[in-house]
């Protein structure tokens, strides 16, 4: 099984590992170390190996070069702009020395002249180095008509193969996982969405021509078009997506995350089946062995507020299109109630953007950032809350699925306020779970929790309704992975 991050913090891989082995398969779990070391524990009978990877080849050739004609003056990229910037600091705190030294104007001169000397040699550096900054920051999203030249280019020369100039960085984890895979000598492969699809195709083709057969599962978590790119440059998406059309035919099986992402898939990718659909509900039966080991959980400890507070609650990743800035925005006109924020990543340039944002509004202290917990205390964790929100905005693939973060809101017990995201709110609309907002709209949120928090018990009795929760488990949706791999290894 392969995945692009360290594992951690994926729940759904995690359960997807843990259930497979406990359903008999040998299971190892491929993902990306965080350091230069491997690293190995498992998952109930499931092997995790998190290998090293160099990232080089996400480097661009512009990046180590000098621009002679757009910044004559600027340093090369070497790193050499911040040692002169330094070294001119250096000089200068040594005159501040010299003159403490000669109170009495011996040798003024002098040191009027140096004084000078230092002040020109520190305007050359900031000169130099804003060239340098300029020249870089004009190449960062690559379209300048040089950069969409070079990408019309490959695009027409070499079709969907085009991806290994337009974005050879995804060689780097063909690199760090290929020979891994080989090693193991697999049956079957489950690649984890777009980047390890390729990994896990080229390793099939590789045991064909050993005259060994490999089954390719690919899991897709995502609609690449409709994808925020994950870098500021143009060519991410184009790259990417001709990857994914270049390897999507190797697929033996495909699974997804929804209906319409499904049907999409097919589509898009002229699949001979549509894929099978996996929703990524909570896992309560994958706790540890020994719970007494394990310290419970209690959102309201861990925010410091009593059982009567509004704790309005939000888990999961944080980034500008998942929308927690307006859980910030609105604290000011709810006075008493508190925000708690379940996300990683706590020192992002996002993050810390936001929580100045809460300081500047006077809010800081009714917003808590806590850490990720192990998949199996989400959603004890998240019942401690008064609502859970999921404010994300409208990207096409935030309208296609109900995310992980519903589930566990859902089996928590919480009232939802939720954006008007396609199939999210369709879906809190017809079970009166929660209250739906207009995306980006600060009064109609608002407008939203103060409906829930008005008659919270009035939501929360819609999860008494026998059978909403039921195909919400995990249970239910792993047994569709164990089908897709007993169905492929039968036909081996």
């Amino acid at each position: 099984m392969l995945v692009d991050n360290g594992v951690n913090g994926d729940s759904r891989v995690q359960k997807q590992a843990r259930s497979a082995a406990e359903a008999g398969f040998d299971v190892t779990l491929l993902g990306r170390s965080p350091d230069n070391l491997e690293h190995h524990w498992t998952l109930g009978p499931a092997k995790v190996r998190l290998v090293p990877m160099k990232i080089d080849l996400s480097k661009r050739p512009h990046e180590f070069r000098r621009h002679p004609l757009t910044a004559p003056l600027a340093y090369p990229p070497t790193g050499v702009h911040a040692q002169r910037a330094q070294a001119v600091k250096a000089w200068k705190a040594d005159l501040k020395v010299k003159r403490a030294q000669n109170p009495d104007g011996v040798n003024r001169m002098v040191l009027r002249a140096e004084g000078l000397a230092a002040r020109a040699a520190g305007r050359w550096v900031a000169i130099r180095r804003g060239q340098m900054v300029r020249a870089r920051d004009a190449r960062k999203s690559l379209e300048t008509p040089s950069d969409k030249l070079y990408t019309w280019f490959w695009q027409r020369a070499m079709g969907d193969r085009s991806w290994r100039r337009i974005e050879p960085g995804l060689w780097d984890w063909e690199l760090a996982y290929g020979d891994v895979i080989d090693e193991l000598r697999p049956d079957l492969i489950h690649a984890n969405d777009f980047r390890m699809l390729g990994v896990g195709a080229r390793a099939k083709i590789r045991a064909a021509s050993e005259g060994r057969t490999i089954k390719l599962v690919w899991d897709a978590h995502e609609f690449l078009p409709g994808v925020r790119p994950w870098t500021q440059h143009a060519r991410w998406r184009i790259g990417h997506m001709a990857h994914e059309r270049e390897y999507a035919p190797y697929a033996d099986a495909v699974t997804t995350v929804s209906d319409d992402l499904a049907k999409m898939l097919q589509e898009s990718h002229g699949l001979a089946e549509t894929p099978k659909v996996m929703l990524n509900a909570p896992a309560f039966e994958h706790g540890p062995e020994d719970d007494e080991d394990v310290p419970g959980v209690d959102l309201r400890a861990m925010c410091e507020v009593g059982p009567d507070v509004p704790l309005v609650v939000y888990s999961g990743a944080a980034a500008p299109q998942r929308g927690l800035d307006i859980m910030v925005d609105a604290l000011p006109k709810q006075p008493g109630v508190h925000v708690a924020l379940v996300t990683n990543n706590h020192q992002s340039g996002y993050m810390m953007g936001l929580m100045r944002k809460a300081e500047e509004l006077g809010v800081r202290d009714r917003v808590h950032l806590l850490s990720y917990v192990p998949h199996w205390q989400v959603v004890p964790l998240l019942s401690g809350a008064t609502l859970g929100v999921i404010p994300i905005h409208h990207w096409p693939n935030h309208e296609i699925a109900l995310i992980t973060k519903f589930f566990e809101y859902s089996h928590a017990r919480l009232p939802l306020v939720v954006s008007d995201v396609r199939t999210m709110s369709a879906t809190v609309r017809a079970t009166g779970q929660g209250e739906v907002f207009k995306a980006e709209d600060t009064e109609d949120y608002l407008r939203a929790v103060q409906a829930v928090l008005a008659d919270p018990e009035r939501y929360r009795a819609v999860y008494d309704k026998p059978g909403l929760l039921d195909t919400w488990t995990w249970d239910s949706q792993a047994q569709v992975l164990i089908d897709v791999y007993r169905g492929l290894l039968d036909q081996a």
